[in-house]
Formats: C-alpha cells, structure tokens, sequence
C-alpha cells in the first residue's frame, strides 16, 4: 500500500492514477471524500495530515508515502514520526528547488528545508524532489488573458524553467515503487529556460492570440494579488523568486529525462493541454 497525501491536488491526483495504473494498492488521503472524486480503485481515506493522528489506522501496512507539505503543514515531523512507528518505510517528499539552489523569499525555502529535515530525522528512507516553477502557476494569468489579451506583471524577463506537474507524478511514481532513489534529493525542471513574456507568448500560441506582456511596478503587482485576498507570503515568494531569476535564471536539469526515460514536457504542451482556460 502506498499513501498519498495532497491526493486532490494536481500532482498527488495523478500520481493516484499512476499507481493504480501499475496495479498497486493507493490509499489517497482527502479531507473530503465526498468532493475528493478521486480514481476508481482508490482507497480513499478521510483524514487530515495536518492533524496526522487522524490517520494512524491508516498508515498501518503502508510501505511508503507521498508527502505534500502543503496538505501537512506544519505537522511533518509528528506524521513522520507516527509513520515510523506503525511500519512504513520510505518517504517521497515534494519540495522545493530554491533549496539547492537559493534565491527569492527565504522563509519558502525554509518551510521546505525543515519538512526535508523532519524526514530526514524520522529513520524513513527518504528521496527529495525538489521542484521548479509549476506550469500550473500562469494559470494566475487567464483572467487578464481572456478580459484584454494582455498579462500586466512585474519582472516579465525573469527565466525559469516551469515544470510540468505529470512529470513530477510520474517521478514521484518512480521514486515510491523503486528503493534505488532513497537517499536522492532530485532537482526537477522542464526542459527549457523561459521568461514569463516568454511564456505568455506561447499560451497566445495555444489559443490563437497574439498576447502582450505589460510590465509594472513588482509593489502595485504585490497590492493587487493582496487585494484578490492572496496571503501576504505566496507574493512576497513569487515576486523574491521572479526578481532572483531576472538577476540569474533559474536551473535547468535533464533529471526527468534521466529517470524517465523520456524528454521532459515542455510549458507550449502544458499551455496546449489547458488552452480552455485562457479562452473566452
């Protein structure tokens, strides 16, 4: 049995997939499972992992987690420990890659590094995978997108190199069924460094549009996200990160290629697979 926590979320519902996919026994973690409509075959579990007593029955007679620190919060290092005691053996953990490699809001960096420390501690054979930029994350656009064909931002030269979220299940997927990657911390990235006009001009090359990228001021792009109610850290993050990447690109790897055995996906597929979202 493998435990999925964040199993509603982007990369933990595919992952799921995957799984079962392959034929194994998935318990996906849902604070609610009548909402979760996660796959046929799940073992859906109702719990929260950020309270991970709530899931101690669950755990027995599990060999490995996926642990998302979004869904566990700050409760890491207790989950770990009950996971420790009621037999599981492996942990895959989703993090982040200004670990390795710095740059931006330090306390994000920090969040990461201390659930990457907690596993560490637990005695879990564990693998890190320390992700860039999600694709996901211009999805953030498509209200400007489809009102006036324009993305009004800050640091539009900034380059990073945004990751397609199956290609972070599918790893995870690796990581969780095969032993061979404990003791790895894995930096993952698609597979070519693109600025955010750059990115813009390609979802304008999915939809059949020719969009523009307008710069402003990083303070009135960081009001107007707090405006929308977005948490004072999620820009200060975004805008420490984007500004780090003006100065200096963010990596570039061929990991998932190395462990997938095949070209990561690009961002033009992933604005491609999700088109309807910018379209009127």
């Amino acid at each position: 049995m493998i435990l999925i926590t964040g199993a509603t979320g982007n990369v933990g519902r595919e992952v799921v997939k995957l799984l079962l996919e392959d034929g194994e026994k998935v318990a996906a973690v849902t604070r609610n499972p009548a909402a979760a409509a996660l796959p046929d075959g799940a073992h859906v579990v109702e719990g929260n992992p950020s309270r991970p007593q709530t899931l101690a029955s669950a755990l027995r007679g599990v060999e490995a987690i996926l642990l998302s620190p979004r869904a566990v919060g700050d409760a890491a290092a207790e989950l770990l420990s009950l996971a420790a005691r009621q037999g599981v053996r492996r942990v895959v953990v989703l993090s982040a890659v200004t670990v390795a490699y710095g740059g931006g809001y330090r306390r994000f960096a920090e969040a990461f590094e201390s659930v990457e420390e907690a596993a560490k501690a637990s005695g879990l054979q564990w693998t890190f995978l320390r992700c860039a930029q999600f694709a996901t994350n211009a999805l953030v656009w498509a209200p400007q997108i489809r009102a006036t064909g324009v993305v009004r931002g800050a640091y539009g030269d900034a380059a990073v190199s945004p990751i397609h979220p199956r290609d972070i299940a599918a790893v995870s997927a690796r990581a969780l069924l095969e032993p061979q990657h404990a003791g790895y911390a894995y930096a993952l990235t698609g597979p070519q460094s693109l600025t955010q006009r750059d990115q813009v001009r390609l979802i304008g090359e999915a939809i059949g549009a020719v969009l523009s990228w307008q710069e402003i001021p990083a303070g009135q792009v960081r009001q107007a996200m707090i405006a929308q109610g977005v948490a004072e850290e999620i820009p200060d993050r975004m805008l420490g990160y984007l500004a780090e990447c003006l100065r200096q690109p963010g990596p570039s790897t061929a990991v998932v290629q190395q462990i997938l055995g095949r070209p990561a996906l690009g961002f033009a597929e992933w604005a491609a697979e999700n088109a309807a979202a910018f379209r009127n």
